[in-house]
């Protein structure tokens, strides 16, 4: 079973550790973890929610203790997502000093903001899968991502 999952799952885990670590050594070392975790727990999987959520469940916390033991938490890690009624954020990612800049706002950002945001925009989640992780709706989620897009927006026409 386990080796299905690790097949299917192993994409969405490890680009979801890699918004939150924005390092690939990190997220590939935490994804593998996260397999390791979900294959000795996996007794405890009662299918009351998506697998792929309950495997980015693991990986946040295997990302925390990774963050806790070298040090790197700051508590605010993951951001709130954003509407698409916004100007287009898609349009700013391309330009590489902009990211930078959308990264520096996601590092100040407070959560569930940050942690919304990452996880629809770099996790590439769906407002639903979001809102099981956190015990929301999925319109509670659509609204803080739309929150904080709007909170990076705004941080970017300051800058300018």
């Amino acid at each position: 079973m386990i080796e299905a999952l690790y097949r299917q799952y192993f994409h969405d885990v490890f680009l979801y550790l890699k918004a939150l670590s924005k390092n690939d050594d990190i997220a590939e070392e935490l994804t593998q973890e996260t397999f390791f975790r979900a294959m000795k727990h996996v007794d405890g999987f009662h299918g009351d929610c998506d697998v792929r959520v309950w495997l980015c469940q693991i990986a946040k916390n295997a990302y925390f203790s990774y963050c806790r033991k070298n040090k790197h938490l700051t508590g605010e890690d993951i951001p709130e997502t954003v509407p698409d009624a916004a100007p287009a954020l898609e349009s700013v990612l391309e330009d590489k000093q902009a990211v930078l800049s959308i990264h520096k706002i996601l590092h100040d950002m407070k959560e569930p903001y940050k942690e919304v945001f990452t996880l629809q925009v770099f996790g590439e989640l769906s407002f639903r899968q979001i809102a099981e992780l956190f015990g929301k709706t999925e319109n509670w989620a659509a609204v803080t991502f739309h929150r904080a897009k709007l909170k990076i927006l705004d941080e970017l026409e300051e800058s300018k």
